[in-house]
């Protein structure tokens, strides 16, 4: 496989985490019943509520109405200013979400949600320095929980810098908190396809296999690494698997073209 092609790989399957992790930022926390339209409660709670529904159906227009309103209430909510500033993310507006999500860092220093969606934000503007920064500190955060997520998000921010070491340290710190997760594993096979350390990569994927079901993208990277090593029987089987399982995949018509 070529440099280039690996660096696709690469980036494609460290693209979608950051941007699931992104989508999945609002606060999904109720204390509004807005799916069934009962709402209960002060007035600023509720137009976050609907805000935060608004976003999710992807109207980002009446998002920002309702979710300034609910600021104008609530000055002091800082799920409201970070989801404002996820609206204007959407909306294009680069300085309005930098000022949204610098309040809502201000507001709430240890809110978790909070900051790893400002690091995903900043990331995704290559501003990786400062992502980093906010990505440790959701890590040290004491109630966090799931600090094996903010790891991985930091790698694959860091891996786009290009800061390779780096980001395989914090995929290995992920694992060593929970050492079936998926993303991680799967972020360290590309990476070690990217840096040409293929037996490691075929490790990566293997132990991402035997806990992890398998999607077009893995198996799409399992054929060049086994490739790489000249095994092509095993290269075969993944290639097979790939056109069998996911035939209308991006990756399956990729194979085609390229065993064409």
């Amino acid at each position: 496989m070529t440099n280039r092609a690996r660096n696709l790989v690469a980036r494609a399957l460290a693209s979608g985490l950051i941007l699931v992790t992104l989508s999945a930022c609002v606060s999904t926390t109720t204390r509004t019943n807005v799916r069934n339209m009962e709402p209960s409660g002060d007035a600023g709670d509720i137009n976050y509520q609907l805000g935060t529904e608004y976003y999710r159906k992807g109207n980002y227009a009446l998002a920002r109405d309702r979710l300034e309103r609910a600021i104008e209430q609530e000055p002091r909510n800082a799920d409201a200013h970070s989801a404002l500033a996820l609206t204007f993310v959407q909306l294009g507006n680069e300085r309005l979400a930098t000022e949204s999500f610098d309040r809502a860092t201000r507001l709430a220093p240890d809110s978790i949600n909070v900051r790893n969606a400002y690091a995903v934000y900043l990331c995704q503007l290559s501003r990786y320095d400062e992502a980093q920064v906010q990505f440790d500190r959701a890590i040290n955060i004491r109630e966090n929980d799931d600090p094996y997520i903010m790891m991985t998000n930091a790698g694959v921010c860091v891996a786009q810098k290009p800061d390779l070491v780096l980001a395989e340290k914090y995929f290995r710190d992920a694992l060593a908190v929970r050492p079936s997760f998926g993303e991680a594993l799967i972020q360290l096979a590309a990476l070690k396809n990217r840096t040409d350390e293929n037996l490691a990569a075929r490790a990566f994927i293997q132990r991402y296999l035997a806990t992890n079901a398998p999607t077009s993208g893995v198996l799409y990277l399992a054929v060049q690494i086994e490739t790489q090593l000249g095994d092509d029987r095993a290269a075969t089987d993944y290639m097979n698997q790939l056109l069998r399982d996911f035939p209308e995949s991006a990756e399956a018509r990729l194979m085609l073209r390229q065993s064409s």
